[in-house]
């Protein structure tokens, strides 16, 4: 049988992978390889050899309204990545983490193009189990137009204190290869940061974000935040919050033996390195010496530059999925 357009817009199984040529590029996947992925850019693991490329202007008037889907945004580098694998499990929700498509539609800025990628992304297997989506930093700077799509969908916004962040952010020379490279992608959102030393430049990364989420929250009712230091600290709770938010059909005793699991003893995006709260605690600590400059450094340009921080996350904690 023929592959249909129908079928590119309906099926999970055709995936929207990313934008190229003014093409769309789909790949075949299933539910193993969704489950499979943990990431769903060029690391994705699909269902078989090959893509497809379909010109964008095949879908001039014919890309459908998103269906109902849950979000998971995030500062980077702060357990979204173990978050969405928790409440990944093979006989409920679609969980995407990371897709490209999404991310290069918040970073070219198009809303013809982020209306399909959305879109793409709200597909799947159940009708009664919405998807949940893990999005991409580019993202948390086009949330006005993108819940918009959304106005009802549950959203999780993940984030991290500021000296935390910087821990998070600045701890390796590849962190602020990253940290250098998004930021410039961002520009027109933050500003040219190419003068700032790399602590102030992820604090101002930081304080985008958070100045995002706040205007986010403030706006849609089912928004729900969640500060990363207590999902390391207390993940049992947190999930069945999360399973709850998204209509996960998880019951309490599966999420106890997910939150007691190996997952939380490994690296969530390389599970063949051990690794868990206690040893990035000690990773924390030994590093705060180290970057203990860049630290005030970051923190006084907040301090000149931010004077709404302490009313927006004020306005982030107001919102906690779990008290």
């Amino acid at each position: 049988m023929a592959l249909t357009l129908a079928d590119l817009l309906a099926s999970p199984d055709h995936y929207l992978h990313s934008f190229e040529d003014q093409s769309a590029v789909y790949v075949p996947m299933d539910r193993a390889a969704y489950h499979r992925s943990i990431f769903l850019d060029g690391r994705i693991s699909p269902a078989g050899s090959g893509s497809m490329k379909v010109p964008l202007a095949t879908f001039g008037g014919r890309v459908p309204r998103p269906a109902d889907t849950g979000w998971i945004f995030h500062v980077a580098h702060c357990g979204s990545t173990l978050l969405s694998r928790a409440l990944d499990t093979a006989e409920t929700n679609l969980v995407l983490r990371e897709p490209l498509a999404l991310r290069q539609a918040a970073v070219n800025g198009d809303a013809g193009v982020l209306a399909l990628a959305a879109a793409m992304v709200s597909k799947r297997y159940q009708a009664d189990l919405p998807t949940v989506v893990k999005a991409n930093v580019p993202v948390n700077f086009m949330l006005p137009q993108l819940r918009a799509l959304y106005a009802e969908a549950p959203a999780i916004f993940l984030y991290l204190g500021l000296r935390d962040y910087l821990l998070a952010i600045l701890r390796s020379d590849d962190h602020r290869v990253w940290l250098r490279r998004v930021t410039q992608q961002l520009a027109p959102h933050l500003g040219d940061l190419s003068g700032l030393q790399d602590g102030k430049r992820a604090a101002a990364l930081w304080l985008g974000q958070i100045r995002s989420y706040a205007a986010s929250i403030s706006q849609y009712p089912n928004s729900r935040s969640l500060d990363a230091e207590r999902f390391f600290q207390e993940p049992q709770p947190v999930l069945q919050a999360a399973a709850a938010l998204f209509s996960i059909p998880l019951d309490d005793k599966a999420i106890a033996q997910i939150a007691q699991g190996p997952l939380f003893t490994r690296y969530s995006k390389n599970p063949s390195q051990a690794f868990d709260n206690a040893a990035r605690q000690a990773r924390s600590e030994a590093l705060l010496p180290q970057l203990s400059a860049e630290i005030a450094s970051a923190e006084a340009w907040i301090e000149a530059n931010g004077a709404d921080v302490p009313e927006a996350l004020d306005t982030i904690a107001k919102a906690a999925l779990i008290s």
